[in-house]
């Protein structure tokens, strides 16, 4: 349940809206004029403010400005009539998260502030985050005494205070969202909002509106003003993952808000400036995507600026014995565990083991023994069959063998399972498909969107011959 103040100086008005967002399940406070609900809020939290731009003793811009300079979440909402749209629209830059013309439709009312509140919680999520970043590094996330590591650490360290786009490079599970909060963290941003972007994850038809906002009106569903992730992030930082699956469309417009940092909404007609800084990530080379035609040129060469690759986890194997006993120990306190560390002979496993999975796989791992553990340390039984057998369960399996469609009794790491019998039937797709990763992608009924992300997911992203073809 959030706190609402209702500010405005007809009684109808506050009553209405009361009972509207009573019904929706929130607490309301009601002031008429400007200093009452300055002084009621001096005493007082609430989570929005929903004020008449016009008021007695004062306006809603001094609403606006008292919370933005003694509680900056603290959501506000403007209601204007129309004549007073350009003063509304000043509000916003000012901090305002919307406004709403007079007279306004309950259900305008109830969209804006859901989202309103949406806002607010991310946001509070972030300020959460940044407080345990320092924890989660210790708790092994982003540990490593090896040479590889240290010279990422160095590189963070340069780049953290400056503005200047970084892209970040490594097989999947090497941290490398990690390393942009750390980057973020420790640069002049920190108190701004770290937004991050799977840019794999939104459908295509969604990922614009997702990124830039979009208007009342601008297409079926729009049923208010929207901000996009970009403005979300503004005196922050967006952290765009998997940068390379970006349609091309959308790779235009990300240009120009690199190069103008500017936005315009979906059905706008006007930009908005916006102050975020840009770290990008991928798995794949993007250079042969510039290639290949996946990728636009100029926007590789905007995103390149700095680049940090991550090292895989073979490459800094000397990091294992500690980042498996700190995520040891994180996983022990949170389930409550008494767990003293590893035996010598499921140590050795674990470093010899080739993690083609990397730090994440590693992470999983200790996990899931921490989990079935009955005694107070980790041995060899409790460790997945994978790990004892000495194979990656993301490593290629021979043409002939059969997939294993029962649990040993050692147990076994479904995900690992799971991906396994994925590789082999997109394995069995490409060859029917001559290779051509498009065929393929219809013989298994996915985009091919959908199935370039997962031979990437599976280190299979070079494993045909016919990239030249699609």
């Amino acid at each position: 349940m959030s706190r609402i103040m209702v500010v405005d100086d007809e009684r109808g008005m506050r009553e209405f809206l009361e009972i509207m967002l009573t019904r929706n399940g929130h607490q309301v406070v009601q002031a008429k004029d400007a200093q009452e609900a300055i002084g009621w809020l001096a005493n007082h939290g609430v989570d929005l403010v929903l004020t008449d731009l016009r008021l007695p003793r004062g306006s809603g811009m001094d609403v606006l400005a008292y919370c933005k300079r003694t509680a900056p979440s603290i959501q506000v909402i403007m209601m204007t009539a129309f004549a007073t749209t350009e003063n509304a629209i000043e509000a916003m830059k000012l901090g305002a998260y919307d406004y709403l013309i007079k007279p306004f439709k309950v259900d305008e009312v109830s969209v804006v502030i859901d989202r309103a509140l949406e806002r607010q919680r991310l946001e509070r999520e972030n300020v959460e985050l940044k407080s345990k970043l320092d924890a989660r590094l210790a708790a092994g996330r982003l540990l490593g005494q090896s040479a590889a590591m240290r010279e990422v650490y160095e590189l963070i360290a340069k780049v953290a205070p400056t503005r200047t786009t970084v892209l970040l490079t490594g097989e999947s599970g090497t941290g490398k969202e990690l390393v942009a909060r750390a980057i973020h963290t420790r640069g002049p941003r920190a108190d701004g909002p770290f937004v991050p972007v799977h840019c794999a994850a939104i459908p295509e038809q969604l990922i614009e509106s997702e990124l830039f906002g979009h208007v009342k009106g601008a297409f079926t569903g729009a049923a208010a003003n929207k901000p996009g992730l970009f403005e979300i992030a503004s005196g922050g930082t967006v952290f765009l993952d998997e940068i390379s699956e970006l349609p091309l469309p959308l790779q235009v417009k990300l240009l120009r808000v690199l190069q103008e940092r500017r936005v315009r909404r979906v059905g706008a007609v006007e930009d908005s400036e916006v102050d975020v800084r840009v770290i990008a990530a991928t798995n794949r080379d993007l250079s042969e995507a510039v290639v290949s035609g996946d990728f636009r040129e100029d926007l590789y060469y905007r995103l390149n600026v700095i680049q940090i690759r991550l090292p895989t986890l073979h490459e800094r194997r000397a990091d294992v014995p500690l980042l498996a006993e700190a995520f040891l120990n994180r996983f022990a306190e949170e389930q409550g565990r008494s767990i003293e560390g590893f035996t010598d002979a499921a140590m050795q496993l674990l470093s010899d083991h080739p993690w083609r999975g990397n730090v994440r796989e590693l992470e999983n791992t200790v996990e899931r023994a921490v989990t079935l553990s009955t005694g107070t340390r980790i041995d060899v039984s409790d460790l997945p069959g994978s790990v004892i057998s000495g194979v990656s369960p993301t490593a290629q399996p021979a043409a002939s063998a059969p997939l294993a469609l029962d649990v040993p009794d050692e147990g076994l790491d479904l995900e690992s399972a799971l991906d396994a019998y994925e590789r082999i039937l997109i394995e069995k797709a490409l060859a029917r498909a001559g290779g051509v990763k498009k065929r393929a992608a219809t013989l298994l009924r996915v985009t091919f969107r959908s199935l370039r992300y997962r031979l990437a997911k599976l280190g299979m992203a070079a494993a045909d011959s016919g990239e030249a073809h699609e």
